[in-house]
């Protein structure tokens, strides 16, 4: 048995080594990948949330139209008139136009209409049975995230829609009337994309036009838990959905009296916002303001100085947690 052991040491040691190493390169990869550095999620955090690697194995295959000038972003929190936000699971930002990925990390059947209010899900539960679970329309979902994303970059770009499913569930009804909008399984989604390319002509988006879209965007990416709580409550107050899990970040929305201001508690502790930053909607600049009602009456937060014709917040987060980071 010694002499076992000491023959398959050397072995385990190249074993473990070579593992390591595969682990290393991965990590390195995923790293480098406009997933993390825009999300800045560790990739374990992403694997052990379903949403999250939903969207990631999205990415995952797009990302070979990066090489055609194609830029992503993940978690887009678009400020809406009520002060609420929706949120574009991933955004591709191309030459001839944009992209909204709807992503359903699902398993088992779905049916759905696209005029129907509620899609469903039915699994198996052994023994010839089912259970059957409703969800809002993907296709409805997604509409509202283009609607709010014109109202704020104008709608001279095309903004196109893709429904995206895992490859674990089968689409097994879905009744379509707009051509134009693919609802598809995961291993479909690269396909669908080249089919919307081909179908949409007569529009170049420029690389200068794009990038600063881009930039515009990208802010919307970038946010604090609070707000991502107020998201995620909102969903289950308008769809009575328990299931729905905090994803990624959104942003502090509209209206500087609102409990959806995401404040702190005083201007010291909130992290300065650049000078050269310009509000997305109407390009105002931040101004500190003071909440004047509600949960966070008296705390602080920056509004746009356009104020009140542009309810738009700037995120921020305090310099402790900055510190943390």
């Amino acid at each position: 048995m010694d002499e076992l052991i000491r023959m398959l040491s050397p072995v385990c040691i190249v074993c473990g080594l070579l593992i390591a190493v595969f682990v290393f390169l991965f990590l390195k990869k995923y790293r480098e990948g406009a997933y993390y550095q825009i999300t800045h999620l560790p990739y374990l955090s992403v694997r052990a949330d379903l949403g999250r690697y939903g969207e990631y194995l999205t990415y995952q295959n797009l990302k070979g139209l990066e090489k055609e000038g194609a830029r992503f972003l993940f978690n887009v929190y678009l400020p809406k008139e009520n002060g609420e936000t929706t949120e574009i699971d991933v955004l591709m930002l191309t030459e001839w136009g944009l992209i909204s990925y709807e992503s359903k990390n699902y398993s088992g059947w779905i049916f759905g209409s696209e005029d129907q209010k509620n899609w469903y899900q039915t699994l198996p539960q052994g023994k010839g049975k089912s259970n059957k679970e409703s969800f809002y329309n993907p296709v409805m979902q997604n509409r509202s995230h283009i609607k709010h994303l014109k109202e704020l970059i104008g709608d001279d770009v095309p903004i196109h829609s893709v429904i995206v499913f895992s490859d674990r569930c089968t689409l097994k009804n879905i009744t379509m009337k707009s051509f134009e909008i693919p609802v598809v399984n995961r291993s479909g989604v690269y396909n669908a994309t080249l089919w919307l390319k081909s179908s949409f002509t007569g529009f170049t988006l420029t690389t200068e036009k794009k990038d600063k879209l881009y930039e515009i965007l990208y802010p919307l990416t970038q946010a604090d838990e609070a707000t991502k709580a107020q998201h995620v409550a909102a969903i289950r107050e308008k769809f009575g959905n328990e299931n729905v899990v905090p994803r990624a970040a959104a942003k502090p929305t509209d209206s500087p009296a609102a409990d959806t201001a995401s404040p702190v508690g005083n201007p010291a502790e909130i992290k300065r916002v650049s000078a050269e930053t310009v509000c997305p909607k109407c390009g105002g600049k931040p101004v500190l303001r003071t909440a004047t009602r509600g949960a966070n009456a008296g705390k602080h937060f920056y509004g746009c100085s356009n104020y009140p014709n542009c309810r738009f917040i700037f995120p921020q987060k305090n310099n402790t947690e900055n510190e943390r980071k």
